[in-house]
Order: C-alpha cells, then structure tokens, then sequence
C-alpha cells in the first residue's frame, strides 16, 4: 500500500451539549441543543487530509459499539483506508463530552477508552502492510509509547515528514 499520509492516533465521539453558562461543580442545568460529531485530533486531521485530495490511512483503535462503527463508517465515507482501525471488546470507543456556553466557551472531558489500547504492536503490523507514505501524522492523544514507535518506524520506512501536534 503506497499512502500519501499514514495517521496514527485517536478517534473520540463528541458528545456536544449547548447551555446557556457552564455548570458549578456539583449543578445540573438544562441545555438547549445536543449534537454528537466525530472528533479525536487524529481522526480529524486523517479525514481533513482525505477531503483534500491526500491517499489517507488510519492507525486507530475503536471499542466494539456503535460509536467505533460510525466512526469507521465515517472513514470509509470519506475515503479513508481503514485496514488498520482495530475493534476491541476491551474498551469502548473514545468519547468527549463537551459543554458549550452562549459564550462559546467550553468545557471538555476525554475519556480515551479503546485509544489507550492502540499498541506499538499496531503500529507494526501497520508498517509491514505499507510500501511507502511521504507523511505520517502523530498527536499524543495515545499512550506515548506507541507514538514513539510509529515515529521511529516512518524514519526507517523514509517518511519525508513526520509531525507531532
């Protein structure tokens, strides 16, 4: 597999709640809006580089639930390669719930999940599949070891690029 971009990161679902001000701790106040949207640093920066035209592939790992198949359903929809988007029984797929003031100010909590499971191991496996990627794409939204590993290997598969964000 020849890839323009190999992204090796995390992929959440927003969980977005719109309220008129963000809550005191131990308050519970009424929204008016509630959306949920695709969203993990890498999973964005891997769709944002298909729709531009980039060869894309995904290094993610996902829980076995409905928001691990809508996000890669999401992938696929935009045309980017998920052969290596694994599925665990041992973890839910990432979410982020998010309040959202009238203010726009936020207050977000990331519960990794499945994402902290995303292994060196997979990363391997991911590199012996591609022949070549001129970029790969690391966020430290993983364990820190796995992003290491995913780095190191682009430098000895020749990857003109790497970038951490």
């Amino acid at each position: 597999m020849e890839l323009d971009v190999l992204v090796v990161g995390s992929c959440n679902t927003d969980l977005i709640s719109y309220v008129p001000r963000l809550p005191k701790p131990g308050e519970t106040i009424h929204g008016n809006k509630f959306i949920t949207g695709f969203g993990g640093k890498g999973a964005n920066q891997c769709v944002m580089a298909a729709r531009l035209g980039a060869s894309v592939a995904m290094v993610a790992k996902v829980g076995e639930d409905s928001f691990g198949r809508d996000t890669i359903q999401n992938f696929k929809d935009n045309h980017v390669k998920t052969d290596f988007v694994g599925i665990t029984k041992e973890a839910a797929t990432g979410v982020a719930p998010i309040a959202v003031n009238d203010e726009g100010q936020n207050s977000i909590i990331v519960v990794g999940g499945a994402n902290q499971l995303l292994s060196s191991q997979d990363v391997d496996n991911a590199f012996s599949e591609i022949k070549s990627t001129r970029v790969v794409v690391c966020q430290l939204e993983v364990n820190p070891e796995t992003t290491l590993s995913a780095l190191k290997l682009a430098k000895q598969h020749g990857s003109l690029d790497t970038t951490v964000s």
